[in-house]
């Protein structure tokens, strides 16, 4: 059982790297916050806590666990709300039923993910695990819009230590292609429901009526969109695509969003697959299909389920060798960009790949140029404008660029495209329509069997709320500030129409700029190449595209970035930065004992969210701890105490001591609360002078292969073990 008293403070237990990193840091935090009279409690949205919370009746009552998502749900709901959110895995298939395997292994009886539900119990599982995989966890959570920023300690050691950045030139052949016609920007509608309203979204054929969603409520003033991609384009886009790349010799690489796009992108990924082994498909399809193949799942889980078949295997090394080569995830091991779906997620990927000057890397272990398949119009064109820019004008240089910083559209599930029950792969021709209970029709969409259609709402209050937070930032810093809208766009002409009236009313109007994405990425790269910086004030997903590209930019990685959101009852939910949950760290560690995971992005929220204690509480001393953890942060960047990205080199652990130490000798400094400088002063001093001590035994076993008793629920024991080997600085921390 999670612990479940009402701790001052929440940090989530998640996935992956910012989980091991937990198991060094969150001992820490616990220790120097119960000096300040301020608890710090755990609850479990990590992917194995999700399914056994969604299983109880499987379980015995020792390996029980409550629902923590819920009850956070639940929280941030609330005035007294205070969570520090780390990344979480955003599930797909793979690793839901990676992660399912695993759980069945130690003992844990939850039933099999079914991929084709037949039976009422089956059906009942697939529809408990669909509700958690894909951005399930966001989407509860951020009850409030999103401020993410460079922290101005980060954005000054970015600056004064500049990364490496790849070279671009005007001839490069890395290009952007997305579709003309037939996609989800160019089928958009979208209305504003005047009245609070209830819909049933229905398929209607020449057999009849089928009703794919009975009733989804909104309040009075949502914008409710409805749109479709048409399969046959997104088909002949990508064979059109395919043979294009092949002939300008350079890498064929997709860039999707599988997790948070949970419904529409491994179906759009699938496809891709398929007309990569096109020929493959038309000659043996059926016995494929007979042998469990999903082209959804991906190229890797083909290639297993059809390895036993010499002929087929001798067909897809014969269509592959008349293909492109493909962008590699790891060319050392064969593993491609069509691998697994979420292998490649476009918010990383894609700012990797411009940061590298325009190049991936491909199945030769060499950087060629490649073209970027992204096949919506929607959000391509904010890629495709930074490459250009980059062309014509060179690489950015992080010592002299300013800063772009994020508003985000995102509460109440703003702007929710994909992460919602509301997107369908359609069974059969005929017409999609979105019916209100009055029976006006609110939407309609002529569809082909095999379209994808996706309806997503984003209400009045978040929107209000979304423009009134732009509004006290441009105030308060003068940036120049854009909204990221585009009039050509049917939703965000709907918001375009309620963000102007509030900007006149507010008599700000003029200190205020609304572009479509494309422009809107020329005009902040422009401003951030001058040294100055901007504000892009942007819907859900291009928040989360958005707060990767800029920062890995500007900074080298996203997972440095501040990250508060304010919860619109007055709560405050601190992210750790977006950057993922790391994977290839976790793999790293397991073979080498070395994590090189960044906990830079745990510092910054763990500061914010002190002082927030602080204000709302009126509790002086967690001010205090806030205050000394920006001291701490800055240190670790001033004297370079941050991981090293191979074994040998100093890893989280070591930047963990650091970051104590430092936040010991700031609490001991402070003159404001004599207690705590009374509290800190010795466990300072001790934290100096053992330090050849710690670090000798932070550094024993390293490079040896470690276990933590599991990846996606690992034993508690053995992780702490690894994680905090010094028995000198365990002891000294208490």
């Amino acid at each position: 059982m999670t612990d479940q008293t009402n701790p001052d403070i929440i940090y989530t237990k998640v996935d992956e790297a910012p989980e091991l990193a937990s198991a060094s840091l969150l001992p820490i935090i616990q220790s120097f916050a119960r000096a300040a009279g301020v608890t710090v409690g755990t609850r479990d949205i990590s992917l194995a806590g999700r399914i056994l919370a969604a299983f109880p009746e499987h379980l015995s009552e020792d390996q029980r666990i409550t629902d923590d998502l819920a009850a956070l749900g639940e929280l941030v709901k609330t005035p007294e709300a205070n969570v520090i959110k780390l990344p979480n895995i955003s599930a797909s298939v793979p690793q839901l039923v990676a992660a399912v395997k695993e759980l069945q292994g130690q003992g844990y009886a939850i039933p099999d993910y079914p991929e084709t539900p037949a039976t009422d119990a089956e059906k009942e599982a697939r529809a408990r695990y669909d509700a958690i995989k894909g951005s399930a966890v966001n989407p509860v959570l951020r009850e409030g819009n999103s401020d993410r920023r460079a922290a101005a300690a980060v954005k000054k050691f970015a600056q004064s230590n500049p990364h490496r950045m790849g070279d671009w030139t005007a001839d490069s052949k890395t290009r952007v292609a997305s579709m003309s016609g037939g996609d989800f920007f160019s089928n958009e509608l979208s209305a504003v429901v005047p009245e609070a309203a209830t819909a049933k979204i229905v398929l209607e054929t020449a057999e009849g009526e089928t009703v794919l969603k009975d009733a989804v409520s909104y309040p009075a003033g949502t914008v409710v969109d409805a749109t479709y991609m048409s399969a046959a384009a997104l088909d002949a886009f990508l064979a059109e695509e395919i043979e294009k790349t092949k002939a300008e010799g350079v890498l064929f690489s997709l860039h999707m969003k599988a997790t948070m796009m949970k419904v529409s992108d491994p179906i759009i990924f699938g496809h891709a697959v398929k007309q990569f082994l096109a020929p493959v498909f038309e000659q043996f399809g059926e016995e494929m299909a007979a042998l469990g193949v999903n082209p959804n799942s991906g190229l890797g889980d083909l290639l297993a389920r059809v390895k036993g078949n010499a002929a087929i295997m001798t067909a897809i090394e014969a269509c592959m060798a008349e293909r492109p080569p493909m962008y590699m995830v790891d060319s050392d091991r064969g593993i491609t960009n069509l691998h697994v779906p979420s292998d490649v997620i476009i918010d990383a990927s894609m700012p990797a790949l411009i940061r590298a000057g325009g190049k991936g890397w491909g199945p030769d272990g060499k950087e060629h140029d490649a073209v970027c398949v992204i096949p919506d119009n929607s959000y391509a064109p904010v890629y495709d404008e930074a490459i250009e820019f980059f062309k014509q004008n060179g690489k950015l240089n992080p010592a002299t660029a300013g800063t772009v910083q994020n508003l985000g559209l995102m509460a109440q599930k703003a702007e929710e495209y994909g992460s919602h029950p509301t997107t369908f792969e359609m069974p059969a021709d005929g017409t999609v329509k979105m019916i209100l209970a009055d029976g006006t029709v609110l939407h309609q969409h002529e569809v082909k069997a095999g379209d994808i259609w996706r309806s997503a709402s984003t209400r009045k209050a978040p929107i209000e709320d979304w423009v009134n937070l732009a509004i006290e930032r441009q105030a308060l810093t003068g940036y120049r500030s854009i909204f990221w809208l585009d009039e050509n766009r049917a939703h965000d002409a709907q918001l375009i129409a309620m963000v102007k009236p509030i900007l006149e009313a507010k008599g700000v109007a003029d200190r205020f700029e609304i572009m479509a994405p494309r422009e809107a990425t020329r005009a902040s790269l422009e401003t951030i190449t001058k040294g100055e910086n901007t504000i892009a004030i942007t819907g859900n997903v291009l928040r989360d595209y958005l707060t990767d590209l800029f920062p890995i930019l500007e900074l080298a990685t996203s997972a440095k970035m501040l990250s508060i959101v304010k919860l619109m009852q007055g709560g405050g939910l601190f992210e750790t930065g977006a950057g993922g949950s790391a994977p290839k760290h976790v793999q790293q560690l397991q073979g080498e004992n070395h994590l090189r995971w960044d906990s830079l992005g745990e510092f910054c929220a763990l500061g914010e969210s002190f002082k927030f204690l602080g204000q709302t509480r009126g509790n002086a001393k967690a001010q205090i701890l806030g205050d000394a953890v920006e001291v701490a942060t800055q240190g670790v960047l001033d004297h370079d105490r941050s991981p090293g990205r191979k074994a040998g080199e100093p890893d989280n652990r070591d930047s963990h001591y650091w970051f104590a130490r430092y936040w010991a000798e700031a609490l001991a400094a402070q003159t404001d609360d004599a207690a705590l400088a009374a509290h800190f002063a010795p466990v300072a001093a001790a934290l100096a002078e053992k330090e050849a001590e710690i670090l000798a035994e932070l550094h024993a076993g390293r490079g040896q292969a470690v276990d933590q008793g599991g990846y996606y629920h690992p034993d508690a024991a053995k992780t702490a073990a690894i994680m905090r080997p010094s028995a000198t600085l365990n002891a000294i921390i208490g």
